[in-house]
């Protein structure tokens, strides 16, 4: 079976916290990432089961927009995220692109003031192997 969730994060600091081993080379790559980025690390801790593939790996984008960080910050917790679609259909890059039944089904959708967006591009996911090598899963 295989998720295609991930959390966001407000910061950094806060990885040990859901991430046993946090590899060395994660520090640098996080401290130089100017787009948005997810990593996938290879051993989660503190995260309900349900939101982890079968290896216990675990997806992370520390975000920077002010809204989530501040939404995150006043929950006391990681936001579960996933892409604005249905499986197997186009990912939308705007909230104008968003599926009226995706639309339609949700508790509660943040105004658009909030979105700051200007790199439309899906994240760049790299995950780790170990403490000092990475793959580029997607660019």
């Amino acid at each position: 079976e295989s998720k295609s969730l991930i959390i966001l994060l407000d910061s950094e600091n806060r990885l040990p916290m859901y991430v046993s081993k946090i590899p060395l080379i994660a520090w640098d790559l996080i401290a130089h990432t100017y787009r948005p980025t997810t990593y996938i690390y290879p051993t989660a801790k503190n995260l309900p089961k349900e939101l982890l593939p079968n290896d216990g790996s675990i997806a992370i984008r520390i975000v920077k927009n002010k809204f989530c960080q501040r939404l995150i910050q006043e929950l006391g917790h990681p936001i579960v995220s996933t892409s604005a679609n249905i499986s197997e259909s186009y990912t939308p890059q705007r909230f104008f692109d968003i599926s009226p039944e995706i639309l339609n089904a949700v508790d509660y959708i943040v105004p658009q003031e909030y979105d700051d967006a200007t790199d439309l591009k899906s994240s760049r996911l790299i995950k780790f192997i170990d403490d000092y090598n990475f793959v580029v899963v997607r660019e």
